[in-house]
């Protein structure tokens, strides 16, 4: 695994910021709403984030994670958009939580696999992004994102 550059710790220091807010304002809020100063901070950091995964290619060209920070960026958009103009009435409100919740799920694939793939230093815990460990991981956080989305859905129609 080659070493962080400065930008690789920028983004990942900042990208630790955007998942604790963001899942500060989830359990807070039960969706993430501009409304809300902690949505905001996690939207502001999750752009900056996903913007400076743009410039890193450690791993030699273009990869899934560049596509993750592209959809997270067309997410954040989109999710600004529904809650804003609510151009879908009363159906905006869901869709701004599904752009808003899968930034999250967009931040915590490439951090696990950076995350295994990095430490303990020397010895890491994967060396391929085909290890069932990893694989496992990936699931699980679908699987839960899929709850957490289910619940925010039945949150929102309880409103």
């Amino acid at each position: 695994m080659p070493e962080m550059t400065l930008l690789g710790w920028f983004h990942t220091i900042f990208g630790v910021g955007a998942l604790l807010s963001g899942f500060y304002t989830l359990f807070a809020y039960k969706i993430i709403s501009i409304i809300n100063f902690s949505a905001r901070l996690y939207l502001c950091l999750t752009l900056v984030v996903a913007a400076s995964a743009l410039g890193i290619y450690n791993q030699g060209g273009f990869g899934i994670a560049h596509v993750l920070a592209v959809l997270t960026l067309i997410a954040i958009a989109g999710g600004y958009v529904m809650e804003k103009y609510k151009i879908f009435g009363g159906l905006s409100r869901y869709f701004q939580a599904l752009g808003y919740t899968s930034t999250l799920l967009f931040h915590m694939i490439p951090a696990i696999t950076d995350f295994l793939r990095r430490l303990p230093i020397g010895d890491p815990f994967i060396d391929s992004f085909e290890d069932p460990l990893l694989m496992n991981f990936h699931l699980s956080f679908l699987f839960v994102y899929l709850i957490g989305l289910s619940y925010q859905v039945y949150w929102l129609r309880q409103q």
